[in-house]
């Protein structure tokens, strides 16, 4: 099994990007998927989560300017965010709940970590 997201970059304070995270793997079912990210010296921290009942959950910072969706058909999840500011600026990862085919059966709700894209924004 494996996470992998895309699209960081370097963005201008209110500018936007969409980062992508895309679960392969020997998945049964993807339960939730989350995004966290974490700054220089900081502790990782919750952005946003999106489950398979799309129930979604935001940090109050990303409230109104993150928005996370999700392609099942292709096990991925998006994160939308707009009005980027410089605190903004971290490593996001991508954190998956997951039900993997084990053999003859199902491990239910293993959690998998993304490698994380870098979001910097600067003028």
């Amino acid at each position: 099994v494996q996470l992998q997201a895309s699209g960081g970059g370097l963005v201008q304070p209110g500018g936007t990007l969409r980062l992508s995270c895309v679960a392969s793997g020997s998945i049964f079912k993807v339960n939730a998927m989350h995004w966290y990210r974490q700054a220089p010296g900081e502790q990782r921290e919750f952005v946003a989560s999106l489950t398979s009942d799309k129930d979604t959950n935001y940090a109050d910072f990303a409230k109104g300017r993150f928005t996370i969706s999700r392609d099942g058909a292709r096990n991925t999840v998006f994160l939308q965010m707009n009005n980027l500011r410089p605190e903004d600026t971290a490593i996001y990862y991508c954190n998956g709940d997951l039900d993997i085919i084990q053999g003859t059966g199902v491990r239910r709700h293993s959690r998998y970590w993304g490698r994380g894209t870098q979001v910097t924004v600067s003028s």
